[in-house]
């Protein structure tokens, strides 16, 4: 079996791509990966020695470079995405070039190679924002609100089109907010764990009670291995950890569990659009598949803050460069309200 992992270099793509390695000696994993700032070859190290596992350096809005490498997949799993939503507030550029023309030229390339099974990776964020009460479900309307989570509906639109009108074997996979080892410093845990450790101080947007579903990448690896092989083609799979926290108390158990002081924090202007709270009803997916989250948070939260202690030669290579400029552009007026951001 011939598995073309797309995004194989990022955050949950490179877990996957070791989980795979681990427990299907029977795969031939082909990572197709761009290498941008969140994409990392670090990030598969002791993998790509395996003669099974190979890596070509390719864009998925590329259609002959895509086709090329899907030409003799069994499956795909499109994992490559932009991802963060306030890069995409920055420039929504990227977002659109990969998230949507990319998935197409993917579906594209996918339909005339004849894949077995066709796997989107998505997010709860192309859900919107819930209330206080309430979970989504695969069948909650889309109803995005950042140029991110818009790209993602749509390429996940583009998926459920291509399986409708062509047959494309095709399924989506929907995960909460997912946490773990290689993920990069610009999402919340890894980055205040890695302030933390620096002594920098943590910014915490708005009241810091935006409510998220954190679900451990080991368990939401095991989800995308269970519907990729078992999932009913046409489907929608919401997969969370069922552990909803505000940001604030998941950064007040960061400083915790690092012996730092809350004097760290600091409370800083909110980003516009921020969705106040997701949280995912994974009994689907349970039900079917027999798939549910076995990582506590605070087990998970503990092996993830020693994982960043004892790799901090992955953090500093991350931190720097491209990621500082980022860093100062989205964080240094915020913590000096004065200072309005600069226009272009």
């Amino acid at each position: 079996m011939k598995v073309v992992v797309t995004g194989g270099c990022g955050f949950i793509g490179s877990n996957f791509v070791r989980h795979m390695a681990e427990t299907r000696p029977e795969a031939h994993i082909v990572v197709f990966d761009l290498l941008t700032y969140a994409g990392n070859l670090a990030n598969l190290d002791g993998v790509l020695d395996d003669g099974r596992i190979s890596f070509v350096r390719g864009d998925i809005a590329d259609a002959t470079a895509v086709r090329e490498v899907v030409s003799s997949a069994d499956v795909i799993v499109n994992f490559a995405a932009e991802s963060h939503v306030d890069r995409s507030i920055l420039d929504s550029a990227p977002f659109i070039r990969t998230n949507v023309l990319g998935t197409h030229v993917l579906l594209e390339a996918a339909l005339d190679s004849g894949v077995d099974r066709f796997l989107q990776v998505s997010t709860d964020e192309v859900y919107g924002s819930l209330g206080v009460d309430g979970k989504f479900v695969e069948d909650t309307p889309l109803s995005p609100n950042s140029p991110y989570s818009a790209s993602k509906a749509s390429g996940d639109l583009l998926v459920r089109a291509y399986q409708s009108t062509y047959g494309l074997p095709a399924l989506i996979l929907r995960s909460s907010n997912a946490y773990g080892p290689f993920q990069f410093p610009e999402k919340l845990i890894p980055l205040m764990v890695a302030n933390a450790a620096a002594g920098d101080v943590l910014p915490v947007y708005g009241d810091g009670q935006h409510v998220r579903d954190w679900i451990h990448v080991a368990d939401l690896v095991e989800a995308v291995v269970a519907v990729m092989e078992s999932g009913v083609v046409g489907e929608v799979y919401n997969v969370g950890g069922g552990t909803e926290l505000p940001n604030l108390e998941v950064v007040r158990m960061i400083l915790r569990s690092m012996g730092r002081s809350e004097d760290l924090l600091r409370f800083v202007p909110d980003r516009p659009g921020h969705d106040r709270r997701y949280a995912m009803d994974h009994s689907k997916i349970t039900a079917e598949l027999g798939w549910q989250p076995t990582t506590g948070f605070e087990e998970g939260l503990e092996e993830t803050v020693r994982w960043y202690a004892d790799n901090r030669a992955w953090v500093d290579s991350v931190r720097s460069g491209e990621y500082r400029r980022y860093y100062e552009t989205q964080y240094a007026w915020r913590l000096k309200p004065d200072i309005l951001p600069e226009e272009d």
